[in-house]
Order: C-alpha cells, then structure tokens, then sequence
C-alpha cells in the first residue's frame, strides 16, 4: 500500500499516555471504499514485535454531497467494535457496532451535517433537531434541556434575559484539534481525543476534553471527559449525556433495567404511560414522546447501571456511571413509526432536560469554580449472551432489593 505522510498539525500520535507531552509523526495509508478515500491513521501492523489481542486500526473518512460535505469521520476498529466519531460535531460518536448488533439509530436526519449548516435559533429555539441523528450527543456546556429564556449579567453588569435554544452549543461547535494514543503496555488502551471550547467574551470560558478509548478484542469501550472553567469567575454549566438506541436492540417487548429510588413523569402525556415505563412498543404511527425521570440507586462508590435488553433477552447494551459526576437519569421513549425516528434515549446527567431557569430553582445547575475541572467517566458494553445479561440484571436486582422504587403518577412542580 501507498504510504502518505500525515501532518502533525492534523494528527498527533503518541506512545504513551495522554498526558505525555512527546510526539512522533506516524505514516498513514489509503485504501478506495466504495468511490471514497479512507485514510487509514494507525493500526496494529504498524507495530512489529508488538502483541496485540486483535487487530485494530484507526481511520478517517472525508464524507462528501449535501450537508455533510467535508465533515471528518473517524472509526476505532478495535478488532469487535466499530466506533465512529465525529470532530466537527463537538467528539460525539456517530455509531457504534458490534457484529450485525448497532448502538445507533435511524434518523430522519440522513447525513452527518456539519455545524454550519445549523441555525440553533430555528423553529423557536429547536434548530439543534436539524443535525440529531447520532448514538451519543453531548448536551450543554453552559445550558441543556429545553429552550425557553433565563436571566443572565450583560456585559454592563445588569440583568438582562437570554434565549436558550434546545440541549446547548456543545455538539455543534467542531473540535480544535484531537491526537491519537496508545497505551505502551498491555492491554494496549487504544484512545481519540479531542478539545473542544464553548467560549463568549463577556460569558462562559468551558473547555471540555473528551476521550474515548477501548481495548483491542473488547466489546466494551469508555468515554472520559473534563470540563474545565478557564474564565476568572464561578461558571454554571449542564451535561447530559443523550445516548440514543434504535433497532438492532430496541423492539416490541424491550426493556430498560436500572436501579433507582424514585421514576417520574415529566409531563402529563409521559404521566399516561407512567405504569409501563421500562418497557417498549414496536414502531407506532402517532406517538407522542414520553420522557421519565430518574434518581439512580448507587451502589457504595456511587456506582450505577442502566440495561436495555432487546424482547428476549438474547442482545442488550449496558451503561455504567458515577452518580457523584451524573446523579441523575432521564429516560426518553419515541418509538414513533421508523420514518419518523423510532429511537430512545438512556441519559445520565448533572440534571433533568428542563429549562435551566427551572433546573437551577431546584438546585440541579452545577458550578465551576474559576479554574476547576470536573470528569466524567462512562463505560459501554455490548452483550450477546443470556449468561452475561443475566449477570447484569441480578447485579441490578442487588443494588435495587433493599430500596422500595417510588412511582410518581404526577409530574414534577416547575414553578
């Protein structure tokens, strides 16, 4: 294969941890796909005398036509997993696959459209939905949830009111740049990431740093993120983490299991649905959105899960996270008809998808410090076998059997 050399302004490879500073540049290698050019960054082959429990690789796609001309696509290949990222729109990840089982869904939103292609403010602040179609969607920095107004210091240091549009800039600002890294020592962690900053003069000054990262052979990856305040004043900020599932696990008869003290409806019409709400219809022309909320139930160290199986119990995905970083859940169902986005949403979170006016009455606006940091770590897997799932769901019965789940028929006070 023909080898091309690859800037170091656009890749940086390092041997080693993440935080070491030195760089070597790498040689890349292209291969034609179906009439577009894969860039192929790094790969187990690169590594003679290196021993690796599978092959894996690194590679860039540069879609072209429509909306998403020009956006970079980049796939871990870890040997099992297929993950696809997307820089342009702010590290999320676009999909990820194991075998014919896919953590992702089928959009009315075809293409990976590229940021400037959003107006965030359009159709009384819903613009975000113009790009949704992605498995894993950061909502924030300096808002999330729902659009609406809040107050805010203007710059002449008197109150003034400010538009929120839906779940927040994070997603569609692109990164500023993202490196590559493998890990010296067995396992051999192989990790993308990248920096991304929501940045205002006269408003915030966030700086997130996202990693994801997997081991060669696993079917398990993680996401590890930092959200620095690098202004000189105390900064609000919200994170939910919109994981969205469609087919191959969600169906007629799937369902959620997680731990938790308490489940309520988040609205009247979720309130309808409120005795079924772990489980999934199959595609359903006319469906109104139910969203339920959560407070997770942790384990000693804060620990949770949450479980989505398909009907029989044969396929599911798991997530795992930290209530001290994420104390809360939302569970969003839209099982709609397939061409309107049959999908939902498993989202650990600094708070609920209220507007952040309501969030902050209740006391679920987090604040950084001038110069603070925060992480946030999630760990992914993919399961297909009944042994592991079950594993996992006594797991769950275990940190749920002395906690009597609360069941709200009403939704909750947002004034």
């Amino acid at each position: 294969m023909k080898k091309i050399s690859i800037p170091l302004s656009l890749i940086l490879f390092t041997l080693g941890s993440c935080s070491e500073k030195p760089t070597v540049s790498i040689d890349s290698y292209s291969q034609s796909n179906e009439g577009s050019q894969i860039d192929y960054l790094d790969s187990s082959t690169q590594y003679p005398g290196k021993t690796f429990t599978a092959n894996w690789s690194v590679s860039k796609e540069i879609l072209k036509g429509g909306k998403q001309d020009g956006v970079e696509l980049l796939t871990l290949d870890n040997g099992k997993l297929q993950i696809c990222v997307i820089p342009a729109r702010g590290m999320g990840i676009w999909e990820v696959k194991c075998g014919k089982v896919r953590l992702g869904w089928d959009s009315p939103v075809k293409e990976i459209v590229h940021p400037t292609h959003i107006d965030l403010e359009s159709r009384g602040g819903l613009g975000w939905l113009e790009g949704f179609n992605e498995w894993m969607v950061r909502c924030g920095l300096e808002f999330a949830g729902h659009p609406g107004t809040d107050e805010f210091i203007d710059n002449t240091g008197n109150p003034s009111t400010l538009d929120l549009t839906l779940h927040g800039k994070i997603q569609n600002i692109p990164a500023s740049d993202y490196e590559i890294s493998v890990d010296p020592e067995p396992p051999h962690r192989i990790r993308i990431r990248g920096t991304v900053y929501e940045k205002f003069f006269y408003g915030p000054k966030l700086k997130l740093v996202t990693e994801v990262s997997t081991i060669p052979g696993s079917e398990t990856f993680q996401i590890s993120d930092q959200i620095t305040n690098e202004g000189a004043f105390p900064q609000e900020f919200q994170l939910i983490y919109h994981g969205n599932y469609g087919s191959s696990i969600l169906e007629e008869g799937a369902s959620i299991f997680t731990p938790a003290k308490s489940v309520t409806p988040m609205n009247s019409n979720a309130a309808k649905g409120i005795n079924n709400w772990k489980n999934y219809k199959g595609p359903t022309l006319g469906f109104t959105e139910e969203v339920y909320l959560l407070e997770p139930q942790p384990d000693g160290e804060g620990n949770s899960i949450a479980l989505l199986t398909n009907s029989d119990r044969t396929i599911a995905t798991s997530i795992r996270w930290n209530t001290n970083e994420l104390p809360y859940l939302t569970v969003w169902k839209n099982t709609a008809a397939e061409e309107d986005g049959y999908v939902t949403g498993i989202e650990p979170a600094t708070g609920f998808p209220f507007n952040r006016r309501i969030e902050r009455k209740y006391g679920r606006v987090p604040i950084l410090q001038n110069g603070e940091t925060r992480s946030f770590t999630l760990n992914f897997g993919i399961h297909k076998d009944e042994d592991s799932i079950q594993s996992i769901m006594g797991e769950i019965e275990n940190l749920q059997k002395n906690t009597a789940l609360i069941i709200n028929r009403e939704p909750p006070a947002t004034e």
